[in-house]
């Protein structure tokens, strides 16, 4: 079991960067892919970054390439996703995910448990 618990969202205008973070209980954080989602109002959850266990492997949705990077320090049981170069279409609540599985995925189906989100919104 895992309760993951995500920080760092807020408003921030065009161009401006966030950080987000995402607090993993448990001992076994270094055991999970971590992935994260967002969800605009009226838009279906869907996938931004994922790492791999090691976090020596990475994939990112083609919008935020070059934009956003995805990391985790498993001493602190901890995911982040540092948004740069921030667009009003960033605009959504982001999600942190944890799936116990070897290789990345971008479907939320194949992640195990998620946090409560925290909403990001970009001014234009």
């Amino acid at each position: 079991q895992v309760q993951l618990a995500e920080s760092g969202g807020g408003l921030v205008q065009a161009g401006g960067s966030l950080r987000l973070s995402c607090a993993a209980s448990g001992r076994t954080f270094s055991s999970y892919v971590m992935g994260w989602f967002r969800q605009a109002p009226g838009k279906e959850r869907e996938f931004v970054a994922a790492i791999s266990r090691s976090g020596g492997s990475t994939d990112y949705t083609d919008s935020v390439k070059g934009r956003f990077t995805i990391s985790r320090d498993n001493a602190k049981n901890t995911a982040f996703l540092q948004m740069n170069s921030l667009k009003p279409e960033d605009t959504a609540v982001y999600y942190c995910a944890a799936a116990s599985r070897l290789s990345l995925s971008a479907r939320p189906s194949a992640y195990d448990y998620w946090g409560q989100g925290t909403q990001v919104s970009v001014s234009s």
